[in-house]
């Protein structure tokens, strides 16, 4: 996962109602009006929402009878997962040569 596609996915994820739309919808797939009926935000809001998330590929629609349910794409997430793991090891590994740099001082 290049920087280009991580921008956008943090980008959605820095939306509260987002990320309490992708939160419900890690306890179950879910349409637009149940999720309404679960949170404090119109079901027209929640449509938007969740096309921002379906555009970055955390959910995906799927028909079910006359009704679209939303799930979580667990590939995207954990792969963003390990792109922050790699980004804290970095980061750790840079202290650590800090760290022996000054301690040899």
């Amino acid at each position: 996962m290049s920087t280009d596609t991580l921008v956008p996915v943090f980008a959605a994820l820095g939306d509260e109602t987002r990320w309490s739309i992708l939160a419900a919808l890690g306890e179950g797939d879910a349409s637009a009006s149940a999720l309404a009926g679960r949170l404090p935000v119109t079901r027209q809001a929640i449509a938007k929402h969740l096309a921002v998330l379906q555009e970055v590929g955390l959910v995906e629609s799927v028909r079910v009878g006359r009704e679209l349910r939303y799930r979580v794409i667990g590939t995207q997430l954990s792969e963003t997962a390990r792109r922050l793991d790699r980004i804290g090891a970095e980061w750790d590994h840079r202290l650590a040569a800090i760290k022996r740099i000054a301690e040899e001082l």
